[in-house]
């Protein structure tokens, strides 16, 4: 599926169809419904299915000083929105210019001259422009003048519980990865490069990749069972993250054990997805203690991961 990363690089083949707009930071369910509408609509006119999402994250621009716990990294997203049959992801830069843009200007520049939609699909809380003065209401009223039409998508909602990226970032926090799963239709992930440690799992005989965790990503500390992708290989696994209170209680680490590789994985790109949680982190007295908890936690991992589906229930 075809990246764009500004105005100039648009073909024209990919202009005038149906485009979902959004952060989509996470490409849950809720989110799944708007690009399904976009398709519906791109099927009906001919045209291309778009998405059209914003980098950085809105947010991480208004609050830089805040740590923004981003579900799911660009690279990652684009591959996602891909899966779910989206012709085209288009990435605005957002920056001051783009902010400072009014809404009128949002739909004039965007929409209709670089775009060229002639559908526009967005949530029910889709806000835009300066200030955030724009909302579906006055988008609809554009459509109806500017000759292109839109499709407000209610809230998703599940047992009464809307699905929402803030709410699967909350699930997240608390070590509750299997109810973020649900909410995401899939297992969340975390990729990263294999980096060079104190060797201390080497010596107690469960040599570890470790990972740095994106920033500001917020996940419980504790042991979880997971599934490693090595360069289009899947490894079953257990990951550590935590201070090491065994040892010295220090910045937080990511360390993932699999559980029958044999090599080195140092300088690889990993992707690491979260199946389940096993238990919260500890200090143990001696090594000894620790790594006798290890192999339980080894034996829980590989049960659940023995029970766990190809995707979350």
């Amino acid at each position: 599926m075809p990246l764009v990363a500004d105005f100039a690089t648009l073909d024209s083949t990919l202009r005038g169809g149906a485009v979902a707009i959004g952060n989509f930071d996470g490409v849950h369910k809720g989110h799944q419904a708007l690009l399904a509408a976009a398709r519906t609509e791109a099927r009906r006119l001919g045209g291309p299915a778009a998405v059209l999402v914003f980098e950085p994250h809105p947010r991480a621009f208004f609050r830089p000083e805040e740590p923004f716990f981003e579900l799911t990294p660009l690279a990652t997203k684009v591959r996602l929105l891909g899966a779910e049959g989206m012709d085209l992801t288009a990435v605005l830069t957002f920056d001051a210019a783009l902010a400072a843009l009014t809404p009128d200007a949002f739909i004039d520049q965007v929409i209709v001259a670089w775009l060229a939609a002639r559908h526009v699909v967005i949530g029910y809380d889709f806000f835009f422009g300066k200030a955030r003065a724009g909302n579906p209401a006055l988008m609809q009223r554009h459509g109806e003048t500017k000759g292109f039409g839109v499709t407000v998508i209610a809230p998703v909602a599940e047992a009464g519980e809307v699905f929402s990226s803030s709410a699967i970032r909350a699930k997240i926090a608390v070590g509750e990865v299997v109810a973020a799963a649900h909410d995401l239709g899939r297992w969340w992930t975390v990729t990263g490069t294999v980096s060079g440690g104190f060797k201390r799992g080497t010596a107690l005989g469960f040599p570890t990749a470790n990972v740095r965790m994106p920033k500001g990503t917020t996940l419980a500390h504790g042991i979880y069972a997971v599934r490693v992708t090595v360069e289009g290989a899947r490894y079953d696994g257990a990951a550590y993250l935590g201070t090491r209170p065994t040892f010295d209680n220090g910045a937080p680490v990511l360390e993932v054990f699999l559980l029958d590789f044999h090599g080195d994985l140092y300088g690889t790109e990993i992707e690491i997805a979260f199946i389940g949680h096993i238990r919260g982190d500890r200090r143990f007295d001696t090594p000894e203690e620790l790594v006798a908890q290890m192999g339980e936690d080894c034996a829980a991992a590989r049960a659940m991961l023995t029970a766990a589906g190809e995707r979350p229930e």
